[in-house]
């Protein structure tokens, strides 16, 4: 439920299209309530995307996994989590969000409890595979939800700055959470905790958030939502193994070329569908495609370069697992400067302007720590870079969230939010391997850190130079 929506006025000259300017719009109690439910479950999401990192050693100690094996716990969910979410975005708008937000919610309380509990490894495995699934559902449901919920505007800006300031802050709080859990109590206490918490969202959720799903019902396009899958799937999963046997491996490059030729197909098919799983109408949009592809650059730079600040601090300067987790909790706080301010941007300059300057922002941080060295003197570097780089990436990704949701139907939202939620968990997904192929390449660790920096940089000034010149125009 919404407040009423004042009038539009008339854009300011000079303002690019899809810019907007500043509208008062304050959100009801009831509003207020729905915001709160919905963000509860993103960052728990959040959380436990991040949880299990830090406790993989202790699960492969309990349950006996092979060093290789341990690397499927996070495969198993970045599989179905991004492999699938497109398909539930689409199937949210047809059955019912709300319906879908909270079938996928007992679905990570059901799998979380089973992992916790399991006792072999393919328990764990298929349980965490289950969350990823609840994960493809919940995550599109939820952001469609939240945007139908709030008209494009202040609202709706400020409703996304929160999620995406919680959401990079569920990252940081799980790689914390995960090492506390595991070293006070058990790792099986990572899965647990989700279980009071989906239980939670699901009693209050069915009086709080209401239903939205068109009066007529449409067919489910089932062979594009066959091949988009399979495509996100091989896509994926090539990802995955070009981390773990290098990018010239044939279980990298088949994979590869599997997902490029069934996401190809998937086009194809779309053209020609009388009810594609997503209309071309929404992929020739610029804000779409161009929003999508800053959204891309900001999760593949900025978890990428989680990673890399990991090595750093745990290789180079000797940092425990659970310090160098806490040290990211400055970088968390600047995510959460960037969520909380990033409406306010938004509505004074517009999407276009806060996507250039998040993305200049985050490049400029990011490339000053290629100045770190080898002695914990450079840690105040480390702090101050990770934080600005925070603030900038959170403008960034609110920026890509409205630019890539607006302009677009409620009966669609679904879509949107599962093409934005695609790009986040396949932005998560490439960036870490993208890094590390890079870290290889130079002779010693802090120089292939230092290298895989400035080319992160790179890739982040480039995506943000391209979002201002081709957002310029709808």
């Amino acid at each position: 439920m919404t407040a009423a929506e004042p009038a539009v006025p008339t854009p300011a000259p000079g303002k690019s299209p899809g810019d907007r300017p500043p509208r008062d719009h304050r959100m009801d109690g009831r509003a207020r309530l729905t915001l709160v439910v919905l963000l509860i479950a993103q960052f728990m999401l959040a959380v436990d995307f991040s949880i299990l990192n830090v406790a993989l050693p202790a699960i492969g100690d309990g349950l006996g996994f092979s060093l290789a094996g341990l690397q499927w716990v996070a495969t198993a969910f970045a599989l179905a989590a991004a492999g699938f979410t497109l398909l539930f975005g689409r199937v949210a708008d047809l059955v019912g969000r709300r319906r879908i937000f909270l079938g996928g919610m007992v679905l990570l309380g059901v799998s979380s409890l089973a992992g916790g509990l399991a006792a072999t490894p393919g328990t764990l495995l298929i349980a965490r595979a289950a969350q990823g699934l609840a994960t493809a559902a919940v995550t599109p449901a939820g952001l469609s939800l939240l945007t139908t919920a709030f008209p494009e505007g202040p609202a709706r800006d400020k409703a996304l700055g929160l999620n995406g300031a919680l959401m990079s802050a569920g990252f940081t709080t799980g790689a914390v959470l995960g090492g506390v859990l595991t070293d006070l109590l058990s790792w099986r206490w990572a899965f647990l905790i989700n279980v009071p918490v989906a239980l939670a969202v699901v009693a209050i959720a069915p009086a709080v958030l209401k239903e939205s799903r068109p009066e007529k019902r449409s067919r489910l396009d089932i062979p594009g939502a066959l091949t988009v899958t399979g495509g996100l799937l091989a896509l994926v999963y090539g990802l995955t193994a070009a981390g773990e046997h290098g990018w010239g491996s044939p279980y990298a490059l088949v994979p590869l070329a599997l997902g490029a030729v069934l996401l190809t197909g998937f086009l194809a098919l779309e053209k020609r569908s009388a009810a594609p799983l997503v209309p071309v109408r929404i992929l020739r949009r610029r804000t779409v495609v161009w929003g999508n592809l800053a959204g891309l650059i900001a999760f593949a730079t900025e978890t990428s370069l989680v990673f890399l600040m990991t090595l750093y601090l745990q290789q180079v300067l000797g940092f425990s697992p659970l310090a160098a987790g806490l040290s990211f909790g400055v970088l968390g706080a600047g995510t959460v400067l960037g969520g909380v301010v990033a409406s306010r941007v938004i509505g004074r300059y517009g999407t276009r302007a806060t996507l250039i300057a998040g993305g200049l922002l985050q490049a400029g941080a990011t490339a000053s720590l290629f100045a770190l060295g080898d002695d914990r003197g450079w840690l105040g570097l480390l702090l101050a870079g990770t934080f600005a780089g925070g603030v900038g990436n959170m403008l960034a990704i609110v920026g890509f969230m409205v630019t890539a949701t607006s302009g677009l139907p409620d009966e669609e939202q679904g879509t949107a939010t599962g093409l934005a939620t695609m790009t986040q968990q396949i932005g998560i997904t490439m960036g870490t391997p993208v890094m590390a192929a890079v870290v290889v390449t130079s002779g010693t660790l802090l120089t292939g850190i230092g290298l895989a920096v400035l080319v992160n940089a790179a890739i982040v000034l480039a995506g943000a130079l391209l979002a201002g010149l081709f957002l310029k125009h709808p």
